[in-house]
């Protein structure tokens, strides 16, 4: 299987650069995966678990927003929030959780309501996602 170039950039560092298969990315409008040869793209992510894949195995990775690009080069992801499934801490994203609820209900207008339900829609797809058997 031929390699692709992965670059995982979150605002405080460099977080892997290297070859691998394949990575699986948690897109604005869904989920994609990439392999070698892509067509170039850029998308949003959401919040949600980019898996890379390398030498046989898979290494899961809590990102929370940011961007992706696929081109010549590889393939980059600069993520706003990046840590591995093993040390992320469950607690903080039900804080958080808990905070956008409080959020939604203090609304004042619809469209801060809206845009607060969807980020709230996303934070539980990633807890749920954190609490299924695959994520350890």
């Amino acid at each position: 299987m031929a390699k692709l170039h992965f670059d995982l950039v979150s605002p405080e560092k460099l977080l892997f650069s290297g070859e691998v298969d394949q990575v699986d990315v948690p897109g604005s409008e869904g989920d994609f995966g990439v392999l070698a040869g892509h067509a170039p793209l850029v998308a949003t992510l959401r919040p949600g678990i980019l898996t890379m894949y390398r030498d046989g195995g898979g290494l899961r990775i809590v990102v929370d927003g940011g961007f992706a690009e696929v081109g010549p080069s590889g393939l980059t992801v600069l993520a706003d929030m990046a840590v591995p499934v093993e040390g992320f801490d469950p607690a903080v994203l039900a804080g958080v959780i808990k905070d956008t609820e409080e959020d939604v209900a203090d609304a004042k207008d619809e469209a801060q309501r809206d845009n607060l339900t969807d980020k709230l829609d996303k934070l539980r797809a990633l807890q749920s996602a954190l609490s299924s058997p695959q994520a350890h």
